[in-house]
Formats: C-alpha cells, structure tokens, sequence
C-alpha cells in the first residue's frame, strides 16, 4: 500500500519545516512547495520520502503546475497545509497600496489558487484535507497589522466558505489561528512558555488533517500558556 502523500506549502526554517517533519514522521510522502527551493530542498533531502518543488502562491499557474506535479511524482494529494504567509508592518500613513496588495494576494488570494488546483482532485476521490496557518491577525486589526490584518481576514472567511461548502463532499477544511510569538522547534513550552513550539504546531495540524468525520474541527486557536488573551 502506498504512503498518503502530503502538501506543504511555505516552507521556512520554523512552521514550514516542523509541518513537512511532522507528516513525514506519520508516514506520509511530503511535497514541500515554496518560491525558492534551498531550505525545502534539504529538507526533502533529510526525509527520504519527499520531494521540495518551487512555486509561486500568486501565480494560479505555478500553484496548479505544483500540484500536479506532486501527484505525478508521489501519488495523490490526500493532506494540503496551507503555510505560506507574509505581511509587511505598519500603519496607514506608513504603508504603501502595493503592500497592502502583497499581502493580500499570498495569504487569500494564494489559498485561492491553492482551492482551484486541489479541491476538484479531492472532491473526485471522495477525500481530502486541507489546513489553513491562520494568525489571531484575521480576528481584529491593529495599527501596526493594516496589511497583515485584512489579508488574514479574508484568508479566514474563505476557509469557512469553503469548508462549509467542501465537507458534505468529504473534504475537511479546518484553520489554526496561531496567537502568540513563535519559536524554535522543539523548544517545548517548559523552556518557553511565552512562545508556541513550531513542533507542537505541527501536531495539532496532524490532528485535523485524520480527525474523523462525526467530529471536524474548523477553527482551532493555539497559543502559549503565558500569552494574553
């Protein structure tokens, strides 16, 4: 029997590498997706059973060239983790209209892209899961998350439409509302409780992505035990 393959996109040093280990270490074939393929390139090569591909969230062409050629090399896409994320900082007076647009197009407009390429491959099979690295950002804005805020936003109202919209056709859509700073992988929140462990990130995405489907989460919120909220 083949190994359930997994998608991760937005691969960085913390989140993205902790999620590709992760399912890696559950026995999933991992496709590592980000626009440069240095970091997920050794990555993949750590594993064994992966393989990193470069791509594009803002370009509904490399997403759908990604995704495909995943499928072609480890098998058919049964998990996605959406991680790709970027904001720029500051208020309105300090933020240019291209920056509020960046934002906005990788982390809504990329999970769009993401949708398009996956969701009909899914709905096909019957199955699939698609995880969402949201950010307490998309629940209220600050001064300082003008871009940032709205984006996450509009991230977050599009995972629940297509959650509602996907489940009754076997595709469990779920979002993790990250609250707090982050830090280093397996750091554990006894040696930094005012930080989340990139590695217990991971495990919660692992628990959406095989939860049953009498009990699916959407939103799950994780902070550490010392933030404020």
């Amino acid at each position: 029997m083949s190994s359930p393959v997994c998608v991760v996109i937005g691969i960085g040093p913390k989140n993205g590498a902790a999620l590709s280990r992760r399912f890696s270490a559950e026995g999933y074939s991992v496709a590592l997706l980000s626009r440069k393929t240095d970091l997920s390139s050794r990555i993949a090569a750590e594993l064994g059973s992966a393989k990193a591909y470069a791509c594009d969230v803002t370009d509904p062409e490399s997403v759908a060239a990604a995704i495909a050629a995943a499928e072609a090399d480890l098998g058919p896409v049964e998990t996605v983790v959406f991680n790709a994320g970027s904001g720029s900082w500051g208020n309105i007076e300090e933020l240019s209209a291209e920056q509020f647009e960046t934002s906005w197009r990788i982390n809504a407009m990329g999970l769009f892209h993401l949708a398009k390429a996956i969701t009909p491959r899914m709905i096909e099979r019957g199955k699939g899961a698609i995880v969402i690295v949201g950010a307490t950002a998309s629940l209220r804005g600050k001064p300082f998350t003008t871009a940032f805020a709205p984006a996450k936003a509009a991230q977050r109202s599009l995972a629940q439409a297509m959650a509602r919209h996907l489940a009754p056709k076997g595709v469990h859509v779920s979002l993790m509302i990250i609250d707090g700073m982050i830090g280093e992988a397996g750091s554990g929140s006894a040696n930094t409780p005012q930080r989340l462990d990139p590695d217990d990130i991971a495990k919660a995405a692992h628990y959406l992505a095989t939860q049953p489907s009498s009990a699916w989460t959407f939103e799950l919120d994780l902070r550490p035990q010392m933030e404020k909220w």
